[in-house]
């Protein structure tokens, strides 16, 4: 490089420099050891090894499930409290850095450990899952094609982790984990949703289900739906107000198909209810009960005529 060249680049420099100043700048945080993705993302493939051994841990036997495990649980637990330990120390926004300010509550060992506990919980709903995709998909040749196969389950797999930690109160990790699992899948599912055993999501591309959904046990969805808020409230000065159920609730045994938009806090579908293909619902729906769009007429124009053709679209 020569001479032009370095002072060139110094001045780049200096130029980037002056631009992260001041200090409190929300997209600065110079000296924060922040939660690392690339780590959050292999914390994510060894809970999926221990949440499936044999599947992902290639060698386990039952004979050395227990080493096998121990060993990719140190790891988790090493990596995942560092991890948290960061969250739990990263500053408000604006606020200087405080590398060694202390854990308001538990520390990130100790709400490490109640996650880890909470496996074995998580692999028994993770079963129900597993039968609802094999019992939903007439396509499904195995319950072991669910586990390797389905964006939808892999989706969920990653919400019900995500879903512990958010009920913990852990910052930034749980939606770490679950943008992970939007970006891998195209399925984004808040990790505060509340979600019944037996879920299935069926191709699942586009599925967006938000923070304050409730959702109960045997429900399925299909691909494009949204389970969104209606309106976003704001206070007397104009800031978003937070912390309140602003997305729909589905009772037991709901089916929601294809491109369906269920909207607001206070709308509720009722056990059994159908929801067919491309619908728009803000209102509650009472239970055994089925939504679909009015037949729409096709127009099409033949080769042979001129005359356009007409036909019912059945749903």
């Amino acid at each position: 490089m020569n001479a032009a060249h370095t002072a060139d680049l110094k001045s780049l420099v200096r130029g980037l420099v002056q631009s992260y100043q001041p200090a409190e700048k929300h997209i600065n945080h110079l000296g924060c050891w922040m939660p690392k993705i690339e780590t959050v993302q292999h914390i994510i493939s060894l809970l999926k090894d221990i949440l499936f051994p044999g599947f992902r841990l290639e060698g386990a036997t039952a004979d050395n499930v227990e080493y096998r495990i121990g060993a990719a649980l140190d790891q988790v637990f090493q990596a995942l409290s560092d991890q948290i330990d960061r969250a739990l120390k990263h500053p408000v926004a604006g606020q200087p850095c405080e590398t060694d300010k202390q854990s308001p509550s538990k520390s990130a060992r100790e709400l490490t450990y109640e996650f880890l506990e909470q496996i074995p919980q998580i692999r028994a709903i993770l079963e129900t899952d597993v039968e609802a995709a094999f019992l939903g998909d007439p396509a499904c040749r195995s319950r072991d094609e669910v586990i390797f196969c389905y964006p939808g389950f892999e989706a969920i797999t990653i919400h019900r982790l995500s879903h512990e930690l958010y009920r913990m109160g852990v910052p930034f990790i749980p939606r770490m984990f679950s943008e992970l699992a939007h970006r891998r899948t195209g399925i984004d599912i808040h990790p505060g949703a509340r979600i019944g055993h037996h879920f299935f999501i069926d191709h699942g591309t586009g599925v967006v289900i938000g923070e304050t959904c409730e959702i109960g046990n045997h429900c399925k969805i299909y691909q494009g739906v949204t389970l969104g808020a209606l309106s976003f409230p704001t206070d007397s000065e104009g800031n978003l107000v937070r912390d309140q159920k602003r997305h729909p609730t589905l009772e037991d045994h709901v089916v929601i198909y294809a491109n369906a938009t269920v909207l607001g806090g206070n709308t509720v579908l009722g056990r059994k209810a159908v929801i067919g293909s491309s619908v728009w619902i803000t209102a509650s729906v009472s239970a055994e009960s089925s939504v679909v769009m009015e037949k729409p007429r096709l127009k099409i124009k033949s080769k042979e005529t001129s005359q356009p053709v007409s036909w019912d679209y059945h749903i």
